[in-house]
């Protein structure tokens, strides 16, 4: 019994040491959070009386979604509606950075210190698209953070936030970073953040928060969760700091933020599409359209063609696009890479600057009793119709089964392009039906609702 007892207390000795090895390897946040903590501010606000906000929950859907920190604020015209966040100092004469949800609509700006003193705050300037929003409080010699660079930030990375969850000042939460170049889509399906994704507590209060790695640098702005029941679920999202940077320097300079727009509909390409276009794997962002007299139009861009490169950055995903392109100044020159017809093409497009409001509408006959072989009852398009739609040319959809139900066709759609052909009458969608390969996987263009989408139908045996 001796030596099974000598064992067995080895193997504990080894399972205390191990433990003990572990809990050394954990970071100490104490010195961290002692050097940043008083760089980092509450920010409260009143609001203007009966302003509603653009994050309260609508429906159902959002439970699904992502919400903003602040809602669902239901605003009555009395009493002035309150909102409470975080937010940093990023400079010695006063410039506090934060959410723009956290401030939006407000009539007055307060920023708490932790040495209590509280100072009114100006807002300097807001960007919607972003999140973000510069204040400005008039003191000198105020304690800043380090900004660092998020470009540098690796997944499983350490990362800790400072901010004021449920209004409790200062309170430190740390995690790791789970993901990196996240698509968040807003309320008007904008996606201009590649948001850093991390399991760091974030409750409502800390938006506006810092989010800082191990070195003491601020990499990210904490700004949205995940939730089903308005509290932390384990996910949370925060803008990276190189392009809060970006935002700030224009901010200072014009109270406002300009980015790169090329005036394209994009979406991502499934297997099925990759197929269809002769790709080997999914990749890139598949123009669903072109906007006239638009950087796109003008360099000769087509729908239907892939983008895989833009200036030097690869685009894997559709969402990788607006990324970069957001953040390109409007006037540069850039070499776009894109797919068409099974090859590469170079192209240069002169790149233009995003209006204020982004104009996402598009510019733009029966085929019998009998549903043509890919499912599909059609007709050409009224005059009504094509201006109801607002394209130039297409068909309308009488009906959709088969072959066309299964690729997501309904009755309603107005098809327009298939297997890379454009289709501006029924006798045209005949000779394009009639000459595709049984078996093989085609892209349609559909336009439903005035947004264009592709889809892919697989041509049914003969």
């Amino acid at each position: 019994m001796k030596p099974v007892g000598a064992r067995a207390l080895l193997a504990a000795v080894c399972v205390l040491v191990g433990t003990g090895v572990a809990a050394r390897e954990l970071p100490d946040f104490t010195v961290l959070v002692e050097q940043n903590s008083a760089a980092v501010v509450n920010v409260s606000t009143v609001q203007r009386p009966g302003s509603g906000s653009h994050f309260d929950i609508p429906d159902e859907r959002l439970d699904e979604f992502f919400r903003r920190f602040f809602g669902p604020g239901n605003r009555g015209p009395f009493p002035p509606s309150r909102s409470l966040g975080s937010g940093f100092i990023i400079s010695p004469d006063g410039y506090v950075l934060t959410n723009n949800h956290v401030v939006e609509d407000a009539e007055e700006i307060l920023v708490r210190m932790n040495d209590r003193r509280e100072l009114e705050a100006q807002l300097v300037g807001a960007d919607p698209r972003s999140d973000l929003a510069l204040l400005k409080v008039e003191a000198k010699d105020l304690p800043t953070v380090k900004l660092g660079n998020s470009a540098g930030l690796k997944v499983g990375e350490w990362v800790l936030a400072i901010g004021s969850p449920f209004g409790f000042d200062y309170s430190v939460t740390a995690g790791i970073v789970s993901a990196k170049g996240r698509s968040l889509p807003n309320e008007n399906n904008e996606n201009y953040v590649p948001f850093i994704q991390t399991d760091v507590a974030i409750n409502p209060g800390n938006s506006g928060g810092p989010l800082f790695n191990l070195d003491g640098e601020v990499v990210g702005i904490n700004s949205q969760i995940y939730t089903r029941s308005g509290g932390f679920m384990g996910v949370s999202f925060a803008i990276p700091i190189d392009v809060a940077l970006d935002v700030v320097e224009q901010l200072k300079a014009h109270g406002q933020v300009s980015r790169g727009w090329l005036g394209v509909v994009i979406q991502d390409v499934s297997r099925e599409l990759a197929e269809g276009f002769g790709l080997d794997k999914p990749a890139g962002a598949l123009i669903s359209r072109v906007s006239n007299d638009s950087p796109a139009a003008a360099a000769g861009l087509k729908e239907g063609d892939i983008i895989v490169e833009f200036n030097g950055n690869a685009i894997d995903l559709s969402a990788d696009l607006p990324h970069v392109v957001g953040r390109t100044r409007a006037g540069t020159k850039a070499k776009v890479v894109v797919v068409r017809d099974g090859e590469r093409l170079t192209l240069e497009v002169t790149v233009g600057e995003l209006p204020e409001t982004d104009d996402r509408r598009l510019a733009g006959g029966a085929f019998g009793p009998e549903p043509s072989r890919l499912g599909l009852v059609v007709e050409d398009l009224t005059d009504q119709t094509r201006q109801r739609a607002n394209v130039d040319g297409g068909i309308l959809v009488r009906e959709a089964s088969g072959a066309a139900a299964e690729a997501g066709i309904q009755r309603g759609d107005v098809i327009t392009r298939i297997d890379n052909r454009e289709i501006d009458s029924v006798a045209t969608f005949e000779t394009v039906a009639g000459s595709l390969t049984p078996g093989r996987s085609v892209p349609v263009l559909i336009v439903r609702g005035q947004a264009p989408t592709f889809l892919a139908l697989r041509v049914p045996e003969e």
